[in-house]
C-alpha cells in the first residue's frame, strides 16, 4: 500500500487542523492505521491509531481529548481532526500502516511497514 499525507500548514495555537492519508493499493480496510510525528531534533512519537474498522483507537497521553483519529475505507482514506493545538505539536506528521500491528503495538513506530511522505505541521503561539 501506498501512503500519501496531506492537509498540514501554518495555524494559530487554538487553532484547528485535518491532516489526510489518502491510500493506494487493495485490501486498506485490512489495514492498521497509525499517525506518528516527529519534531525537529526529536524522536518519533506516536500519536494515535485506529483498528481496521476505526472502532478501536488508542491515543498518546499529550493528545487525548483533542485530537481524532478516524478512517473511511470507502475511500480509502484516515483522517485526523486536531483540535486546540499547542505550539508544542508543531512536527512533520506521518501516517503509517500495517496488517499486523495488535493491541499496544500500535504505539511502536517500528511495527509499522508503510509510511507517507510526512505533512508539516506548524502551531505559532
Amino acid at each position: 500500500v501506498q501512503l500519501q499525507a496531506s492537509g498540514g500548514g501554518l495555524v494559530q495555537a487554538g487553532g484547528s487542523l485535518r491532516l489526510s492519508c489518502a491510500a493506494s493499493g487493495r485490501s486498506f480496510g485490512s489495514y492498521f492505521m497509525g499517525w506518528f510525528r516527529q519534531a525537529p531534533g526529536k524522536e518519533r512519537e506516536f500519536v494515535a491509531a485506529c483498528n481496521w474498522s476505526g472502532g478501536s483507537t488508542d491515543y498518546a497521553d499529550s493528545v487525548k481529548g483533542r485530537f481524532t483519529i478516524s478512517r473511511d475505507n470507502a475511500k480509502n482514506t484516515v483522517y485526523l481532526q486536531m483540535n486546540s493545538l499547542k505550539p508544542e505539536d508543531t512536527a512533520v506528521y506521518y501516517c503509517a500502516a500495517d496488517r499486523n500491528v495488535y493491541g499496544s503495538e500500535s504505539a511502536k513506530w517500528y511495527k509499522y511497514a508503510y509510511w507517507g511522505q510526512g505533512t508539516q505541521v506548524t502551531v505559532s503561539s
